[in-house]
């Protein structure tokens, strides 16, 4: 089966120690394949992530997320983050679009052992916002050690810890990208889809709030 993902890229992709366990990559989707994934993207009209349980899939986005839960990934970022993956269960969210108020500076809960982000957009202005940083605290965006642009192919994974802030600059907007989270049960698994699933009702029922 061909693969949308290029494991290999991935496999050999810079890891890095501080301030938190991280790694990045580039090119592990091509132009193409990123092309093709945003024509087969599920309506999403509305910021934020929402769980791929609620979301159609077809076509080459399909085959991305085929990729995206594989055994191969999990085996992968296990030895790129120190991580033992192996049988843990797993969340896909999906954004397509976000708002101002997006990506302000947070750390994941506890539950989450790591996450992979994998941008999908066509190119990205230097100056646009929007890209991913990995922060030496929690105070100011503009303290970062590493920054990740959301341009198609560009991987950025980490390993949760009390010192894994991130966030990204204010952008408003197309923003293709797909989080695959790593959690620690499945009881997390069911609370957190569950939960997107009800932000959904929630904003069918009252859109402007």
């Amino acid at each position: 089966m061909v693969r949308m993902l290029n494991f290999d890229l991935l496999a050999n992709a810079r890891t890095y120690k501080t301030p938190f366990t991280f790694m990045e990559a580039a090119g592990v989707v091509t132009q193409d394949d990123a092309a093709n994934v945003r024509r087969d993207y599920p309506k999403i009209e509305r910021s934020g992530y929402l769980p791929l349980t609620r979301l159609a899939s077809r076509g080459a986005f399909a085959e991305l997320i085929f990729d995206l839960q594989s055994q191969r990934l999990a085996t992968i970022l296990s030895d790129r983050l120190d991580l033992d993956l192996l049988g843990k269960p797993r969340m896909i969210t999906v954004r397509r679009l976000s708002k101002l108020g997006d990506g302000r500076i947070h750390n994941d809960s506890a539950s989450k052992i790591c996450t992979m982000l994998i941008y999908l957009n066509a190119d990205w202005p230097a100056d646009a916002g929007g890209a991913i940083r990995a922060l030496n605290g929690p105070d100011d965006m503009d303290d970062f050690a590493h920054e990740v642009a959301p341009v198609a192919g560009n991987v950025f994974a980490f390993a949760r810890s009390e010192s894994s802030w991130h966030g990204h600059p204010p952008f408003e907007g197309e923003r293709y990208v797909v989080q695959t989270t790593f959690l620690t049960s499945s009881e997390d698994l069911a609370r957190k889809e569950n939960r997107g699933g009800l932000q959904i009702i929630l904003k069918r029922i009252n859109p402007f709030g």
